[in-house]
């Protein structure tokens, strides 16, 4: 069966590792003109997470480039510490950056799987014998299957589910982060400053310092592919705030990147239609908090084997799928719901309400217990051999 994945960052090259392996032929199409950069940190936080790494084959690569984390200090405006969060709760139990795990991924599947970069959909038609495909660049295709493996903004939920709107919720916030050339590096430290609803941070990246602010907000109308509008948002949300806010904000002029967002949960009432069907983020991210680089792993290794598992009978194995992986992506999703709230708390008496809880040793282990059981809150099925 020929299965068209799109989206090349994490769930769709997982998906195609498995697919390949129990006998399908997976085509990954990636709008962008080649693997993604970005050098922002993403984790894995339970033995299931790792168990499934381990059976691809990844995991000693991944080891090999992990970050170790990073411990997050809380200051005030003159820099003393207010309270600080260690490495294992920003990263979990392994940490790499983005970009090393998508070069791993794709180093992984390049062999077995055919990938199609700077295209993307542009039409999908149902037919009985499959899906017929339309690209903004290539040639129109026929395949089987089509999985939209694209994020929380995902092209292919919105060609066959309809607008995002009816898919995705708001959760208050926005977050930001660029890199700010010439700063001082800070180490292996996150330092973060927090004025009511708003709050900005500093951390070494992959190209140097990078900023990173988090700021409550409604939904926020702007064209993602204009980098001087979402410069003059962010700069706007910041404005006026201490500490070392004027400097890292002054650095979004001269930026030749910004990663702006909401801070989402994806809420997808069915996960496939048809021949169709998500996967990862598109299915059920949440930006920042919901586990979702471990959930897209996981679901990428069930929704193969029930494809396998079925004989390739789609409606069969979709359905499988979404109530084997249902409950335990709803779970993750929940860390994701209070995550701008605990960022950057909406009032002076929230803020100090959520610093007086975290100076308590036993409050952070408990949030950093709650956060394993619900990437841990999944039996993982046997497939069998492939």
């Amino acid at each position: 069966m020929r299965i068209l994945i799109s989206g090349a960052s994490v769930a769709g090259p997982s998906l195609a590792y498995w697919l390949a392996r129990r006998g399908f032929s997976p085509t990954v199409v990636e709008i962008a003109p080649g693997l993604r950069g970005g050098g922002y940190a993403v984790d894995f936080r339970s033995e299931a997470h790792l168990a499934i790494l381990a059976r691809m084959g990844v995991l000693d690569d991944l080891r090999a480039v992990e970050t170790g984390g990073s411990p997050m200090r809380f200051v005030d405006t003159a820099g003393a510490e207010r309270f600080a969060l260690p490495p294992e709760f920003t990263g979990g139990e392994l940490e790499v950056l983005r970009s090393d795990l998508a070069r791993v991924l794709h180093e992984r599947t390049r062999a077995d799987c055919e990938y199609v970069f700077g295209d993307t959909i542009t039409s999908l038609t149902e037919t009985e014998e499959g899906v017929e495909v339309a690209f903004a660049a290539s040639a129109p295709r026929t395949f089987d299957l089509v999985i939209g493996a694209d994020g929380l903004h995902s092209n292919v939920r919105r060609l066959a589910f309809g607008p995002e709107s009816e898919h995705v919720t708001h959760l208050g916030y926005h977050l930001a982060r660029w890199t700010v050339p010439g700063a001082e590096p800070v180490g292996r430290v996150s330092v973060a400053y927090n004025e009511p609803g708003r709050m900005i941070s500093v951390s070494d990246g992959e190209r140097g310092v990078d900023a990173f602010a988090v700021f409550a907000s409604g939904i926020l109308a702007y064209d993602r592919r204009d980098l001087a509008a979402q410069k003059r948002l962010v700069a706007d949300a910041l404005d006026g705030m201490g500490w070392r806010a004027a400097e890292l904000v002054a650095a979004l002029d001269g930026a030749d990147e910004l990663y702006c967002d909401s801070i989402s949960r994806a809420d997808v009432p069915a996960w496939s239609r048809g021949r169709i069907a998500l996967a990862g983020d598109a299915a059920h991210g949440a930006t920042v908090g919901g586990m979702g680089t471990g959930s897209a792993v996981v679901g990428a290794y069930v929704l193969a084997g029930e494809l396998a598992a079925a004989g390739g009978d789609h409606r069969t194995a979709f359905t499988a799928y979404e109530k084997e992986l249902r409950d335990f992506a709803t779970l993750c999703q929940e860390g994701g719901e209070n995550a701008g709230a605990f960022l950057a708390p909406a009032t002076a008496e929230r803020l100090a309400e959520r610093d007086a809880m975290m100076r308590s040793p036993e409050f952070a282990a408990m949030m950093l217990e709650a956060g394993l059981e619900r990437a841990g809150g999944i039996d993982l099925k046997d497939y069998g051999p492939c």
